[in-house]
């Protein structure tokens, strides 16, 4: 496997470069509106860091290099469709691993595949995503790697809300999580840099803790 010449990034620095490019936004003003219906203060959208040519470079090394050193068995990098798909081909193309992704469902038309790229069983794999909030949607992708035979070692991310149910599933299903940033680095950043209050920090733990029942600030 190649080896990546990069220094591994703090959470907050790259906390900084999320917010940086708008991917990352704190709004307790006016709290966004999930799909599931959840409200909250903190805005993600790690699609952007696309736009960014340098962004996207810090991320497939920085993404490449979690992998060599959390899981230098790795054999085939894993893709969770959509977002984890261009990320997770940058990873997988930097150590010149076999790449695949796996849809949310099977293909209504043509083979009818879940899983597109070639998997063979027993293989190691390393599965890729951009966001992780209650963790339910990526650790689908891993019941659906396994029960095709994959051994899944893990998953690298690019950030997580590190809530507590998130943390919960996680290690019930036996998947290690990394990933290069997290919410408690965007609240460091946020209060370095003057953008929240003490108080409004203390808001945006209590909405960690229970986001599901948080209505505002």
């Amino acid at each position: 496997m190649a080896y990546v010449w990069a220094v591994m990034s703090t959470p907050k620095h790259f906390a900084e470069k999320l917010m940086q490019i708008k991917a990352l936004q704190i709004n307790l003003q006016k709290p966004y509106t999930w799909a599931s219906g959840w409200k909250s203060p903190v805005y993600c959208d790690n699609r952007k860091v696309l736009s960014y040519p340098y962004v996207r470079d810090f991320v497939k090394s920085e993404l490449a290099n979690m992998i060599l050193d959390r899981f230098p068995d790795a054999e085939v990098i894993a893709g969770v469709a959509t977002a984890g798909i261009a990320i997770g081909v940058m990873a997988a193309d930097l150590l010149k691993l076999p790449f695949i992704y796996v849809r949310a469902k099977p293909k209504e038309h043509g083979m009818g595949n879940q899983i597109e790229g070639v998997l063979e069983k027993g293989q190691k794999v390393v599965v890729i995503e951009d966001l992780i909030s209650t963790g339910k949607s990526s650790l689908q992708v891993v019941d659906v790697l396994r029960q095709e035979g994959a051994e899944v070692l893990g998953m690298c991310g690019l950030f997580t809300y590190g809530f507590p149910v998130a943390d919960e599933a996680f290690a019930k299903a036996g998947v290690p999580l990394y990933t290069i940033s997290n919410y408690s680095a965007l609240m460091e950043v946020g209060e370095e840099q003057k953008l929240t209050t003490p108080e409004q920090k203390a808001t945006l733990e209590q909405w960690r803790v229970d986001p599901g029942n948080w209505q505002g600030a």
